[in-house]
């Protein structure tokens, strides 16, 4: 999605920015805000705000279907001491306290965070698609 506005405003990248590590809730406020006094964000606040609320769902939807089938894979013999293994491999504490996942999981929240600042449209796969599709209506 290329930058529409000519000129971003400062406010606008830091709003952008720091909607993804709060989950959403930055951007969430500053919708309301906009709702409340009648002023309609630009295309690149929505972009980031939407992005950050839609991520953050998915994240914690993704995040209960995966403990769930844990949870039934747990029962069945065998399998159970693979799954856990495997689970426990990507949890376990690894570089200065950090697992894997958590690695991962800081990595594309900076990533998301760095391009927002720089006035960017950041880019995840099938995600930044399906906003796109929903800013542009």
């Amino acid at each position: 999605m290329q930058n529409q506005q000519p000129k971003l405003y400062v406010i606008e990248r830091i709003v952008s920015g720091l909607t993804y590590p709060t989950m959403g809730l930055v951007g969430f406020v500053w919708l309301i805000i906009g709702q409340i006094t009648k002023s309609s964000p630009t295309t690149f606040t929505l972009y980031h705000c939407y992005l950050s609320i839609f991520l953050s769902l998915g994240y914690v939807i993704f995040n209960y279907i995966f403990w769930w089938i844990y949870e039934i894979v747990t029962h069945i013999p065998f399998l159970n001491v693979v799954v856990a293994q495997v689970v426990f491999l990507f949890n376990m504490p690894l570089i200065i306290g950090y697992s894997i996942m958590q690695i991962l999981i800081y990595s594309a929240i900076i990533y998301l965070m760095i391009t927002a600042f720089f006035g960017k449209y950041s880019y995840i796969p099938w995600f930044s698609d399906v906003i796109k599709s929903i800013v542009k209506r």
